[in-house]
């Protein structure tokens, strides 16, 4: 493969001859989520996969869809209802509007647009934006408000619900915690440096504590070089338009994150999506790009780069890194693996999905994470060949315009980071590790058990509960929290019109009773609710995967 540094000085073009003759032959079948390595020519693919692959995404049955499309019928019925009464001032009139002398103006607000939130969103905006007043550790309390307008404000009572329990948080770790103990380094850097940098990277705000973080994180990729920023978001969205530009192609999983396809957008390439964790999409896109190249000139692209995360945050699946590895390096493509969710959550020692599939790192070109959940902190990283990150350094827009990340944050990333190293001198971080990768199991094995219909991989922390209908929606939310839980549901247009959820966050610091709570709460709203939708115990989503062979490198 050429040189990683290509990445940055786009030295590398893509042609359709460029292949190399020993290719590795290997098919991939797919029964009940379960990857199994099939033999072509008496080889067998278990070079690429080292255990089972299990993930699930069962469908729903059909009359779910049915009442979820007139849910959402019925709810835009009376939708255009209220705002008939609405016009003819039968219901008062709480959402913005233009005012009478801008009548001749372009709208600001777009009537048609703001629909869905004035008239679906706001019935159960209560579940949402909650304001807690404690640290987002296993359990945490939460500030009571009440609304007297069917959820247009909201008045806080003055009274805290305590020690509610927190499944939604990304406390992957556990490391958002308060132990004077535990955070006696960072208080010792809070003092010394103060709370805030006031510059960027390229002018003063460079500290020795940034040099220090970036080294450690470097060594606990075992990767050459890392550059670490001061907001996770921004370290997709401003360093992906510095390694690709215009004449570059980006091949895109469907459900990526935000950060990555606003990155994406910035950059001036041209985008392609290809669907999730499916190969023979992506293998498509690859052989289209290399032998037609780019439209209308048919040039070869300058560079194509291929985006994915370790794991979906809305999805709870793992990506299909051997498979996505063999690909690029097959057509010589770059990979740009975003570990937001991954990095500290899953592996024998919490190095992301690299050791989780017993892979290189340097098998990977650009290795993205952030420090926003595994680590209890704040701010991303780059990390990879030492020529990617010093060209990084000078033309990342977060290093040139970004304010520097603080160095009390800093000092709690490098303390979690040495935790899980063994680095002060405890198994500690290793135990946490163990931990949550029992706790994820257990967790995901009781509520199949119980008949839910859950999406993702078996190790994955993230695990989405299928709600389906909109009315249970807030229900879900408010019965959870009336017995002492905190959960996340999300809904359209976050997801599929008629794939609601909730989204359970497993934390290596949630106690074997505390999941036994939740697991008990569930069962019994499962029932009231009718949400236990699951006709078997183990399913694979069948449109994800094709039957097709593939052609790979070993």
């Amino acid at each position: 493969m050429a040189n990683p540094s290509a990445v940055c000085n786009g030295h590398l073009h893509h042609h359709h001859h460029q292949k190399q003759n020993n290719l590795l032959k290997s098919g991939i079948s797919k029964k009940n989520g379960i990857t199994k390595g099939t033999k072509k020519n008496g080889v067998s693919n278990g070079t690429l996969y080292k255990k089972t692959f299990i993930e699930h995404f069962e469908q729903a049955p059909m009359y779910v869809a049915v009442f979820t499309f007139v849910g959402f019928a019925v709810g835009t019925i009376f939708g255009y209802l209220r705002d008939f009464m609405r016009a003819w001032g039968l219901e008062k009139r709480n959402i913005a509007a233009e005012r009478e002398q801008q009548k001749d103006f372009v709208p600001l607000y777009q009537d048609f647009e703001n629909f869905y939130t004035r008239n679906l969103y706001l019935r159960i905006r209560d579940n949402w934006n909650r304001p807690i007043c404690s640290v987002p550790g296993p359990q945490f309390d939460l500030m009571e408000r009440v609304t007297d307008d069917y959820n247009w404000t909201f008045r806080f009572t003055g009274r805290t619900i305590k020690n509610v329990i927190n499944m939604g948080s990304y406390n992957y770790l556990g490391f958002a915690e308060t132990d004077v103990n535990a955070l006696k380094t960072v208080t010792i850097e809070l003092e010394k440096y103060g709370t805030g940098v006031c510059s960027t990277r390229q002018e003063m705000g460079t500290l020795d504590k940034h040099v220090e973080l970036e080294k450690l994180v470097a060594k606990f990729l075992g990767v050459e070089d890392a550059m670490v920023f001061g907001m996770g978001f921004a370290t997709n969205s401003m360093n992906i338009p510095a390694l690709v530009g215009k004449g570059c192609l980006i091949l895109s999983d469907e459900l990526n994150h935000t950060s990555l396809v606003l990155g994406a957008r910035l950059s001036g390439a041209t985008i392609r999506i290809f669907k999730h964790n499916n190969m023979q999409s992506l293998e498509k896109l690859l052989r289209d790009a290399i032998i037609y190249g780019q439209p209308r000139t048919h040039r070869a692209w300058r560079k194509i780069i291929i985006l994915v995360e370790g794991i979906y945050s809305m999805e709870g699946s793992i990506v299909r890194l051997p498979e996505i590895v063999s690909l690029k390096n097959k057509y010589k493509a770059y990979l740009y693996l975003d570990e937001a969710h991954s990095i500290g959550a899953v592996g024998a020692t919490g190095r992301g999905v690299v050791e989780y599939f017993g892979m290189s790192p340097n098998d990977v070109d650009v290795l993205m994470g952030t420090f926003t959940k595994s680590f209890g902190a704040a701010g991303g990283y780059i990390a990879g060949k030492k020529d990617l990150v010093d060209f990084l350094r000078t033309h990342s827009h977060s290093a040139v315009y970004a304010t520097s990340m603080c160095p009390p944050v800093a000092e709690q990333i490098i303390r979690a980071m040495k935790c899980l190293m063994g680095l002060d001198g405890t198994t500690q971080g290793l135990q946490r590790v163990r931990q949550l990768e029992k706790n994820t199991r257990y967790f995901r094995r009781k509520l199949h058990e119980m008949g839910f219909i859950i999406y993702g991989n078996d190790d994955s922390p993230v695990v989405p509960l299928l709600l389906y209908m909109p009315g249970k929606i807030g229900a879900f939310a408010r019965r959870m929290l009336e017995k002492n839980i905190g959960v996340v549901v999300v809904g359209f247009p976050a997801t599929p019109i008629t794939e609601s959820r909730a989204r359970f966050c497993v934390s290596a610091a949630h106690t074997r009773e505390m999941l036994d709570t939740v697991l008990n709460a569930l069962d019994e709203l499962g029932d009231f609710l009718h949400l236990k939708y699951s006709r078997y115990s183990k399913s694979s989503h069948p449109e994800l995967y094709e039957e097709s062979r593939l052609e790979l490198e070993d």
